[in-house]
């Protein structure tokens, strides 16, 4: 069984991998794209598309997760100062 799970979080940790790597892909693609775009319609749908894949990515959403939010923070500051016995 714990053979079995490793092998599934390999797998989930590959999926990751895979996912990080296309968005920065595309969104390295995307504003190129605009700009050779000849039509106006086609450059204003790869910036909307574009927006819409920053918004919406993993990788925003993954470094969003490794912010502390400010309650944390301020837990934290308050503890390390009781800690190096700073008021």
């Amino acid at each position: 069984m714990v053979k079995k799970q490793k092998m599934l979080e390999d797998l989930f940790h590959e999926t990751l991998k895979d996912i990080y790597y296309a968005e920065k892909k595309i969104l390295t693609a995307l504003p190129k794209m605009a700009r050779a775009a000849q039509s106006e319609d086609l450059r204003a749908a790869f910036e909307k598309h574009e927006r819409e894949t920053r918004d919406r990515s993993a990788i925003s959403r993954w470094k969003e997760s490794m912010t502390p939010c400010v309650c944390m923070t301020g837990r934290l500051g308050s503890w390390s100062r009781r800690r190096l016995g700073a008021s």
